[in-house]
């Protein structure tokens, strides 16, 4: 099988193309120019791109299925070179607003939900895309990928910068190395020049890799996905916390490297009758006291064959003000695509079953 080019830092490939300023070239046609084949890349000498066939692909995603929500959101479900399949969602956050006179006052806002692993390992117990299992971790040309389609699909222009969260399938810490990588090449000014602070990786908490990536300051923003205050509960929601429990990652927490315009957020998927109630709230303030933290607080989108089930607003709302009136700046992130396959993996589990 091919190497995938976008697996390449532009560094790596000036060294492997010379002369070094063709790996300028190269990057402009990928990431600016979104070039489907090297035979398209015409200021390149035809052997180069003779070259870049035989030994590079170009297009290691195809598009399966694309779902369009009303309010804007398209969900993409991506097939890879080995017939795996992962998910990718464009999240519209702002339509584009114009002046009385017609000419644009605001371009639209986009946040692009991207997946870093084929399955997951974590398990947690109300994640459609753990039913399935872990196959693989995806290579960081397979992350970069994401985008790149995305944006070419939905004729972004790529001066446009766009928010990126790693908050798709998988653990994007489990997958460490390749992720880490990905936030590298989508920062590149010469290619996406995606700032690593418009980035953020989503971890279930493995607290030891949350140290590991502190170390490498590389600017980025960090989400913790917590949904419960008390390790018996969470242990029941999410069997990764028999190793790395809350005390772990509040401790990592505190020592992570974080702009101080910036917060560190945490995730909490809200469940009726399971962590919606009053003594929940209690003790989500008391364990981020001292936690420059903002909360999301998340419906729980239900799928076929879940017990779990979508909170009541006015519990979403009680628990939202609680937190605020203490001074624990806290959110209730807009539903995005509920008319669509909204549950991540879900798009893929109907495919899978033919059900699409």
């Amino acid at each position: 099988m091919k190497q995938i080019i976008q697996d390449l830092t532009k560094e790596e490939l000036s060294e492997l193309i010379k002369p070094s300023f063709r790996a300028k070239q190269l990057y402009n046609w990928i990431y600016h120019k979104y070039a489907s084949s090297f035979d398209d890349m015409k200021n390149l000498p035809k052997d180069m791109r003779q070259e870049l066939n035989d030994k590079y692909t170009l297009n290691p995603l195809k598009t399966l299925l694309v779902q369009d929500s009303k309010d804007g959101s398209r969900k993409y479900l991506f097939e890879l070179e080995d017939g795996l399949t992962v998910e990718t969602v464009l999240l519209l956050m702002r339509d584009k607003e114009f002046h009385d006179d017609g000419t644009i006052k605001h371009q639209e806002r986009y946040t692009v939900c991207i997946s870093s692993q084929v399955g997951c390992k974590v398990g947690c117990a109300f994640c459609l895309t753990a039913k399935s299992g872990f196959m693989r971790n995806l290579t960081a040309g397979e992350i970069v990928e994401q985008l790149r389609m995305i944006k070419r699909d939905n004729n972004i222009d790529a001066n446009r910068r766009v928010n990126l969260v790693y908050m798709g399938m998988g653990e994007p810490l489990d997958n460490l190395a390749n992720v880490v990588k990905s936030v590298k090449i989508f920062a590149d000014p010469e290619g996406m020049a995606i700032a690593t602070h418009r980035q953020t990786i989503s971890t279930s908490g493995l607290s030891t890799k949350i140290e590991k990536l502190g170390k490498m300051e590389l600017g980025i923003n960090l989400a913790i996905s917590l949904h419960a205050v008390d390790d018996q509960l969470r242990q029941q929601l999410m069997p990764i916390n028999k190793a790395y429990n809350i005390a772990s990652i509040i401790k990592a927490v505190k020592e992570f490297p974080i702009n101080d315009r910036k917060r560190v957020m945490f995730e909490y998927l809200v469940i009726k009758d399971v962590n919606d109630d009053m003594a929940s709230a209690k003790k989500l303030l008391s364990l981020l006291d001292g936690i420059k933290a903002k909360v999301n607080l998340i419906y729980f989108n239900p799928y076929g064959g879940t017990e779990f089930k979508r909170p009541a607003e006015k519990d979403m709302k009680s628990f939202q003000e609680y937190l605020t009136k203490r001074g624990l700046h806290c959110t209730i992130r807009e539903s995005k695509g509920l008319d669509i396959s909204a549950a991540c993996g879900q798009l893929r589990e109907q495919e899978k079953k033919g059900e699409k």
